[in-house]
């Protein structure tokens, strides 16, 4: 099935809403046509990579489906991305247009996109788009005709920057055809039906929002936008507009839940990933509205919301990371990330995957390529988890995971075992590599007032967790460090851990072990 086949059936249901305007599934369609016949007029052709610098809206929707029609690669960009980010992206898929905002948030995205044009031989058009709340036009499209070389179902059709640590981002590709499948197996998972409604509150250039709003339109369900997320606001649009899926950030709907006088009756399922460390008392607060949410996973490489647990499953179950793949073709396995070695059930290791949900490729990075892909065509997702039943569980990034005393431990054991204590509100665990010791686990927290000392908390983690798990040191901190990213707010361990190591080396000898 193609994506102009997916808006197919239900012509007169809502399948865009931004404010008070209403946009059809068959209005869509046809918007996205004349896009196709004016991309294929300013000589747009298959396999050429179009950039889209647009925050969401009608326009993002019609361009992805306007590209569909011809093979053309949609490269999406970020608009928090600076000049440097944004070059780096039209240098690595060799964008040959751009479309942009002529004005955002007070920032000349025109202006900007024409200054990298200059340096760009082969960005060959920038378009601009005046209005970012309605659909663009294009004034000298011609009617499209028979396609030379017609576009096929394994043609590239999306790549999404990945949230590398080092360097400029990756673009992990994807095909026409596994877009679509994926897309209608998380509505079918979803239970998304004709007449839905789905809150579009995460950014579509990233693969989170991105596969958020396919899925919609997948289950016939209207998109509701948002093209910046403000708690309230969202909250209040969910009562408006009776709004019954809603997909993100557990900081996000920590936020939205605690909106008062909204009524969220209409909500049926949410789904949330773990970005803060709220995923339990948001599934707490969810159940106690009626409304059941789940916890995920997925990656720009495999993309989002390809695993959710089952929705009949207890609260402490769904508020995991993980979950039974939505897809019956996608394979998940563990290993163990020295040896290679599949693991048994329950024992963590890498998480590796193989389906259809797996990208082909990098964007021209063939070396990346072949670096994340086993002999045997298992993606390394480099996420350390573990097999529980009928899915798995996420549990941490390979990088952030603890080898102490020679055990493998996922920090958010740790983490969970310090936020039992009355006193603690959150807590944030990350190791550092010591002489003579390998890694040590230190504990940052945030806690009501100063009622917390530091030996109080290490004195309940001697008491209820293993020796070698408890921290050599509990600092309390005002606030995590965190950065506002495509898919919402997320704490950066890599500036915790910078934060530990000073710290410790400051504190010798003051360390110990235990």
């Amino acid at each position: 099935m193609s994506v102009d086949e997916l808006l197919r059936g239900h012509d007169d249901r809502a399948a865009l809403v931004l404010g008070d305007t209403v946009i059809t599934r068959r209005q869509l369609r046809q918007a996205s046509e004349r896009a196709a016949q004016g991309l294929s007029a300013m000589g747009i052709r298959r396999g050429d990579a179009l950039a889209v610098w647009l925050p969401n809206g009608p326009a993002w929707i019609q361009l992805l489906c306007a590209a569909a029609r011809i093979g053309v690669l949609i490269v999406p960009i970020s608009t928090r991305y600076k000049p440097p980010e944004v070059r780096h992206l039209l240098e690595v898929s060799a964008a040959k247009a751009m479309v942009c905002p002529s004005n955002f948030l007070k920032t000349d995205y025109a202006a900007i996109a024409r200054s990298l044009q200059a340096d760009l031989p082969g960005l060959e058009k920038v378009i601009e788009l005046p209005d970012c709340d309605a659909f663009i036009e294009f004034e000298f499209a011609e009617p499209l005709g028979a396609m030379a070389s017609p576009p096929q179902a394994d043609d590239l059709l999306c790549c999404f920057s990945t949230s590398g640590t080092t360097g400029y981002p990756k673009l992990a590709a994807h095909g026409h055809a596994s877009i679509v499948r994926h897309a209608q197996h998380v509505a079918l998972a979803l239970d998304i039906r004709a007449g839905d409604a789905m809150l579009c509150a995460l950014p579509f250039f990233g693969v989170f929002g991105f596969m958020t709003a396919l899925s919609a339109l997948a289950g016939g369900a209207a998109c509701v936008m948002l093209s910046v997320f403000e708690a309230e606001q969202a909250a209040r649009m969910i009562e408006r507009h009776r709004i019954t899926h809603v997909i993100g950030a557990d900081s996000m709907f920590d936020a939205i839940l605690r909106v008062e006088g909204v009524n969220f009756d209409t909500l049926r399922r949410g789904v949330q990933a773990d970005f803060v460390g709220l995923q339990g008392p948001v599934t707490q607060r969810a159940d106690e509205l009626g409304i059941r949410f789940t916890g995920t996973y997925g990656s720009s490489e495999c993309y989002s919301l390809m695993a959710f647990h089952p929705w009949d499953s207890p609260g402490q179950v769904r508020a995991r990371s993980g979950g039974i793949p939505i897809d019956p073709q996608i394979e998940i396995r563990i290993v163990d990330p020295e040896t290679g070695d599949v693991l048994e059930p329950s024992a963590p290791g890498e998480i590796q995957i193989r389906g259809p949900n797996v990208m082909p490729r990098y964007i021209n990075n063939p070396e990346a390529t072949a670096k994340a892909f086993t002999d045997e065509g298992w993606y390394r997702s480099g996420d350390l988890g573990l097999l529980d039943g009928a899915g798995f569980v996420y549990l941490a990034r390979l990088g952030d995971s603890l080898r102490l005393r020679g055990f493998l431990v996922n920090p958010a054991e740790i983490e969970h075992t310090l936020m039992q204590h009355a006193d603690v509100i959150g807590a944030q665990v990350v190791g550092v590599k010591r002489p003579g010791e390998g890694d040590v686990a230190v504990a940052y927290v945030l806690t009501h007032g100063d009622s917390a000392v530091e030996e109080t908390l290490l004195a309940y983690c001697r008491e209820h967790m293993a020796a070698y798990k408890v921290p050599v040191r509990i600092f309390r901190i005002d606030e995590f460090p965190a950065i506002n990213g495509p898919n919402g707010n997320k704490i950066q361990k890599r500036v915790l851990r910078e934060m530990a190591r000073e710290a410790l080396d400051a504190l010798v000898p003051q360390t110990q072990t235990h």
